[in-house]
C-alpha cells in the first residue's frame, strides 16, 4: 500500500470538541472505523461465496481436503 488518498469529513464543532476532551484522535478513530468496515464487508463477501460453493464442497470428504492441503503446503 504505497499510495494514499486524503479523505475528509465534516462534523459539528461540538463533536470535535467532545472528542478532544476525551483524548480521542479523530484521524485514528476514522482510520480504524474504515478498516473495520472494510474487513466486515470482505468477510461478508467470502461468506456469500462459500454459501454459493457449499454444494460443490459437499462432494469432497474431509480426508481428501486435508490431504490436498498438506500436499500443497509441502510442495512450496
Amino acid at each position: 500500500m504505497g499510495r494514499y488518498v486524503t479523505v475528509s469529513v465534516k462534523v459539528p464543532v461540538e463533536v470535535r470538541d467532545k472528542l478532544r476532551k476525551y483524548g480521542v484522535k479523530l484521524s485514528e478513530l476514522l482510520k480504524r472505523a474504515i478498516y473495520e468496515e472494510l474487513r466486515r464487508r470482505e468477510v461478508e463477501e467470502v461468506e456469500r461465496e462459500l454459501k454459493e460453493l457449499r454444494h460443490v464442497l459437499k462432494g469432497f470428504s474431509r480426508e481428501f481436503v486435508v490431504k490436498a492441503l498438506r500436499e500443497d503446503r509441502e510442495s512450496r
